[in-house]
């Protein structure tokens, strides 16, 4: 069974497959988003762009959820989000943004970082999770159910599958809200806002990590 799907995704509806960003660049101090309670952590109050030629990813699953964290005047928020999880996935030339606003004597900075620019050396993640507020692409599906009790995702006949991704632990996800997973999924085109990623390993080709004043389409990602 193959479905696609092209342009935008509410959290809501849940629908269609989110791109991974790269959360390994936090340690700059530019405040790059850094995580979510769905990793046991709280996010930063700052959300982040991706795009990217293409992904392709093993064992999709989708779920809802909540992130939290601070503001970056301190103030408590929360987030609904889709997240969701691959047991691997590449993706190619891609592109994450993130703007850090009124830096003293500065202004707005912006943070990109580019990595998998050759399509021989994709970005490699395993066992990766996104928490993402909006997605456009265009979406390929292989054996996809849709409508899967969330707490189900990753067994088969009732039974969990050790190798498979479902709910990460700790989270604030329903296990018996709405779900859908699907064997492979392939995105094109893909342009991202996210709060968070997590993954259990993330390879970085060509890493190229730079940083430029101002912000919008002309130094961000898109």
């Amino acid at each position: 069974m193959k479905s696609q799907v092209r342009g935008g995704t509410r959290w809501k509806r849940f629908a269609v497959v989110m791109v991974p960003s790269v959360a390994a660049t936090a340690a700059i101090g530019v405040g790059l988003a850094q995580g979510a309670l769905a990793a046991s952590f709280s996010i930063s109050g700052q959300d982040f762009k991706v795009k990217a030629k293409s992904l392709v990813g093993k064992d999709f699953v989708q779920y809802g959820s909540v992130d939290a964290g601070k503001t970056l005047d301190g103030k408590d928020f929360a987030e609904p989000v889709a997240v969701s999880g691959f047991s691997e996935a590449w993706i190619t030339n891609m592109c994450q943004s993130v703007v850090t606003p009124n830096v003293p004597f500065v202004g707005d900075v912006t943070l990109v970082l580019r990595a998998g620019t050759e399509d021989k050396k994709p970005v490699y993640a395993k066992g990766i999770y996104l928490d993402v507020a909006n997605l456009k692409a265009d979406a390929e599906f292989g054996n996809i159910d849709i409508g899967v009790a969330a707490g189900d995702l990753n067994k088969v006949n009732g039974q969990v599958v050790p190798t498979k991704p479902g709910i990460q632990p700790n989270t604030k996800a329903n296990p018996f809200g709405f779900g859908q997973r699907a064997e492979d999924a392939k995105l094109t085109n893909v342009e991202q806002r996210a709060w968070a990623t997590t993954a259990a390993t993330f390879k970085l080709p060509n890493l190229d990590l730079s940083l430029h004043r101002g912000k919008g389409a002309s130094v961000e990602c898109y």
